[in-house]
């Protein structure tokens, strides 16, 4: 530390009347904002290289900076003073480098303190580090495995970003790369004899779709199943627990089913022998088949009872989906050929609604609760048929009376054209 003081010495006073002509011409309102406070670290450090560097415009978007914090929150020293002896002066409780052994505790002396973050922020929760103490993370840290993510892994260091903002590492979109730093690195995760593909299968998943590529921020991503500053991987008997906070109507079904049983027998992990876990397909019927997306039989014998169930499941939910699509064909003509078919389009909402609950029902495996799904949707499926059946029916009487009309129309035309003939001759 000593060489850059000697270094940076005589360039100073030059450096800083530079950066606040920079500061000032590319944002009048900056002067505002940083011309009152003098900041030598900055005026240092906004000249060095990686890692010691860290700009004017990088540490303004810092949610620290935001909220009127300075260099000095964490690293002490003096920041108002543009002698370096006095700037980093033990005297002035400068601490310098933060260890990395000391970052946890750190972070909590602020985020652990009620009274001091809620003038901030009072919505925010300040349990993060007792949290952490009890995750994989934190209790192998506490051990001495300082390899192990602690607060600037995942949340970064002097730009900071709130969750909400797109560009923060924490922010739902961007949990997952932030996570895979790590978990998908084979040669940092090697020690730790755990899978490293797990990124790599959450990025094929219906979960990955729905949040990068349609930007429903609810949909799951790392932390909602493992937690965040507790992070822990759920036990084999709680995933089921995990999977239920989302998909609530389908846990109600698994809890009728005899399969639920039958896992914890076998230590099976519920959802997860079915569905997988970060590799999460979207579901199809072909799922109750015995094609390469089968999930019955890689457990069931053909032609044993629960195969003939799920072949019975499987017959019954490909009767409906063809009703369903057989009405809405002929409504869909109908309503092109003009016709009013608005009550039973709307009806076939409902219909595949049904359809949609028989899928989820599917979970207890119970035909007798499978079957009063289906039946109701195919009766609604049959009174929507109907509907449109009616409807092309009418069209073709209409169509029938609209030809007559034109012939009889045509022969009143050609009868007045050789009547006026006749008058002239």
């Amino acid at each position: 530390m000593a060489f850059w003081r000697n270094k940076l010495r005589p360039f100073r006073a030059a450096h800083v009347v530079l950066a606040g002509f920079v500061v000032l011409a590319a944002c009048p309102g900056c002067g505002q904002m940083y011309g009152q406070t003098t900041n030598s670290c900055l005026d240092c450090h906004a000249a060095l290289p990686d890692p010691l560097g860290v700009t004017q415009e990088k540490f303004s978007q810092d949610i620290h900076a935001q909220k009127g914090l300075t260099c000095a929150s964490c690293h002490g020293g003096d920041p108002t003073s543009d002698d370096p002896d006095k700037a980093m002066s033990r005297k002035v409780g400068w601490k310098g480098k933060i260890e990395r052994k000391q970052i946890p505790q750190l972070c909590g002396s602020c985020h652990s303190d009620p009274a001091y973050i809620r003038q901030f922020n009072p919505s925010l929760r300040t349990d993060q580090l007792g949290q952490y103490r009890t995750s994989v993370h934190g209790k192998r840290f506490a051990a001495g495995d300082t390899k192990v993510a602690v607060c600037t892994d995942c949340h970064s260091v002097h730009d900071l970003r709130a969750p909400s903002d797109p560009r923060s590492t924490v922010n739902p979109v961007n949990v997952a790369n932030t996570c895979s730093r790590c978990h998908a690195d084979a040669s940092y995760m090697k020690e730790y004899s755990i899978p490293t593909d797990q990124f790599a299968k959450y990025s094929t998943s219906v979960h990955h779709d729905a949040l990068a590529l349609r930007g429903d921020l609810s949909a799951p991503t790392c932390t909602t199943c493992h937690g965040n500053h507790g992070a822990a991987p759920p036990g084999v008997d709680k995933v089921q627990n995990v999977c239920s906070n989302c998909h609530a109507f389908q846990a109600q079904m698994y809890e009728k089913s005899s399969h639920k049983k039958a896992f914890e027998a076998a230590s099976l992990p519920g959802c997860v022998v079915c569905h997988s876990n970060h590799g999460i397909r979207h579901p199809t019927d072909a799922y109750l088949g015995t094609g390469p997306d089968a999930v019955c039989m890689r457990c069931h014998t053909p032609g044993d009872a629960c195969d003939q169930a799920r072949a019975g499941l499987l017959s019954s939910l490909s009767r409906l989906d063809e009703a369903v699509k057989r009405a809405d064909s002929v409504l869909q003509v109908a309503e092109s050929s003009g016709m009013e078919v608005s009550e039973a389009r709307l009806g076939q909402d409902q219909a595949r609604d049904s359809l949609t609950k028989a899928r989820v029902t599917i979970h207890s495996f119970r035909t007798d609760l499978v079957d009063q799904d289906i039946q109701s949707g195919l009766k609604i499926a049959a009174k929507d048929l109907q509907a449109g059946n009616e409807a092309m029916v009418e069209r073709n009487h209409r169509r029938l009376g609209l030809g007559i009309s034109l012939i009889a129309i045509g022969i009143v035309l050609a009868g007045l054209r050789l009547y006026i003939k006749k008058i002239e001759s």
